[in-house]
């Protein structure tokens, strides 16, 4: 017997059926398919998903046509580079930076993008913040900095803030 696979589409067009996913297509009668229909998402919705998944020639394009805002504070609460921060893709932050995103951008705990490659444990990312002039006297909505939040078996984020223990 063939059955088929629910349907699920990266291009957000979604193939609609009355009947479970599940069932054999032999017992589906012609007439149970309702025709494709196109679902169509916001720019900020797509555009976030692409950073979380590192799309980086689809950011940039999204980008250059000017269909996305990057101070954009995101139903996450986030804007676009915390996003990218949080993926651990130092290439797509680099993106974001490149094209305008802001080093300082608080999200809505106060949380900037050096907060959370920290709490994170991405030394490379916040590296390059830093290189960049991230301050790292910038505290959230708790009155944490950002050393504040680094793992104490990190050793490569303490070393990078002068926190390492000498044992």
């Amino acid at each position: 017997m063939k059955y088929y696979q629910c349907p699920v589409s990266q291009d957000i067009r979604i193939n609609a059926y009355n009947e479970d996913c599940g069932l054999p297509v032999g017992c589906k009668s012609s007439a149970s398919l309702k025709p494709m229909r196109t679902v169509h998402f916001p720019n900020d919705i797509v555009f976030q998903d692409y950073v979380r998944h590192g799309e980086l020639e689809r950011i940039g394009r999204f980008i250059r046509a000017r269909r996305v805002n990057l101070e954009t504070i995101y139903q996450s609460g986030m804007a676009a580079i915390h996003e990218a921060v949080l993926s651990g893709n130092l290439e797509c932050v680099k993106l974001l930076v490149e094209n305008g995103a802001d080093i300082h951008q608080r999200d809505e705990e106060q949380w900037t993008p050096l907060h959370m490659a920290c709490s994170d444990g991405f030394p490379d990312i916040a590296r390059y913040l830093l290189s960049l002039g991230a301050d790292p006297e910038l505290e959230n909505e708790c009155g944490e900095k950002p050393a504040d939040l680094i793992e104490p078996d990190n050793t490569e984020l303490l070393e990078l803030f002068g926190l390492a223990v000498n044992d």
